[in-house]
């Protein structure tokens, strides 16, 4: 059987991955879970899924957790912090690890799975945003498999030929079409963008997420941050992509050739597909995701992306043409940024400052060389840097 680590099995990526995983009870084994602090919920998942090992991020929690499985038969080894992430990401009987962190403090043990050589099914996409250089060396010397679990990147995944690693070009590909659902505002005037309140931010109109990556929707930043992810996934640069909104969400991406033929991925907006597919890859299997009724759906738009009512998507671009500090910090001060205006001390068209005020004053840095420990120090000075810029601000 093989064995799966589910970094991160609380949110929704992890629940979707556990529902997949449990229809194919013959196949795999589920050896670890994680989670930041919700000890009840991962307590509840270690009594049904039975895992060798379970992972706190918050050392408190941990004691939490390990005091609810007390007198539990076969109840798994508690570990905590960063250290018992990056452990559970490497341990030998895991050979797929489910990389489903959000944010920054996803890149340390995905990272580590990669540097264990493991099949490393990608829902971080901050490890390649902040460290992408430092995370595909770690992938190209292990000879870990990356597959990719943005349902986008999937996509693109899917419809590329199995020789793309040589180089877009060599296989006939002209553009990489990445779809945005355009999140709630879309059809929003500039001047009602600033009245936005972060529960209209968190309602998706199509995906369930949480609440970081839904506000990242709203702003377009997610796409963003795809867009900077899709360049080290697939080995291009971002003028080979373009960014299309399709507010459907079915079509998940697109991958156009040199011969005109446009290749597409199509399926009901539903994460354990993408999970399913990197589950099985090369083979496929049931996913539970009902089949696509076309007929029912009836119609598919497309329109681009306004950029000027939604900046943080020019600002990721801006920031992977640049390279460099630009990615970590981009996606630094854009965690701060939504994290303050979640906590009402930003508006809504704040976050975009932010991040631009940031990059601005991180311009000229480097990332080249760097380690593990020296991009997450940079780290911290750039969301160091965005706190103070919030502090000045009146939004």
């Amino acid at each position: 059987m093989i064995g799966v680590a589910i970094l991160g099995s609380t949110g929704s990526i992890g629940l979707s991955t556990l529902d997949v995983l449990a229809r194919h009870p013959e196949r795999f084994r589920v050896v670890a879970l994680t989670a930041n602090s919700n000890a009840e919920k991962l307590a509840e998942q270690c009594r049904r899924y039975r895992p060798t090992y379970a992972a706190m991020a918050d050392p408190a929690a941990a004691r939490v957790l390990q005091s609810l499985l007390a007198g539990m038969p076969g109840a798994p080894e508690v570990l905590s912090g960063v250290a018992g992430l990056e452990q559970v990401a490497a341990l030998p009987e895991a050979q797929y690890v489910m990389a489903a962190i959000v944010g920054a403090a996803g890149l340390p043990p995905s990272l580590a799975a990669a540097r264990a050589g493991k099949r490393v099914l990608l829902a971080n996409k901050e490890a390649l945003v902040m460290a992408g250089a430092l995370f595909m060396d770690a992938v190209a010397a292990s000879g870990a498999e990356l597959l990719p679990i943005d349902s986008e990147h999937n996509a693109i995944f899917q419809c590329l030929p199995t020789g793309f690693h040589s180089g877009l070009a060599q296989v006939g590909v002209e553009r990489i079409l990445l779809t945005a659902s355009g999140g709630p505002f879309r059809d929003w005037p500039t001047e009602r963008l600033a009245t936005v309140t972060p529960e209209q931010a968190c309602a998706h109109p199509v995906w369930s997420m949480g609440r970081k990556i839904s506000v990242d929707s709203a702003t377009l930043m997610n796409k963003g941050l795809e867009v900077i992810e899709a360049c080290w996934l697939f080995g291009t640069g971002p003028e080979r992509i373009t960014v299309v909104v399709h507010p459907q969400s079915t079509v998940h991406s697109l991958v156009q050739y040199k011969d005109g033929s446009v290749l597409a991925e199509l399926g009901n907006p539903d994460m354990r597909t993408p999970i399913a597919h990197a589950l099985a890859w090369p083979e496929r299997f049931d996913s539970g995701v009902a089949p696509l009724d076309l007929v029912a759906l009836g119609q598919l738009d497309f329109q681009a992306p306004d950029t000027g009512r939604f900046p943080c998507l020019r600002l990721a671009f801006e920031a992977a043409h640049a390279g460099g500090s630009a990615p970590l910090v981009l996606n630094a001060s854009n965690e701060v940024a939504v994290a303050a205006f979640l906590e009402g001390r930003v508006g809504f068209p704040g976050i975009a400052r932010v991040v631009e005020e940031t990059l601005a004053f991180y311009a000229e840095q480097s990332v080249a060389g760097q380690d593990l420990a020296g991009l997450i120090e940079l780290d911290q000075r750039a969301r160091a840097n965005a706190q103070q810029i919030i502090a000045k601000r009146v939004d």
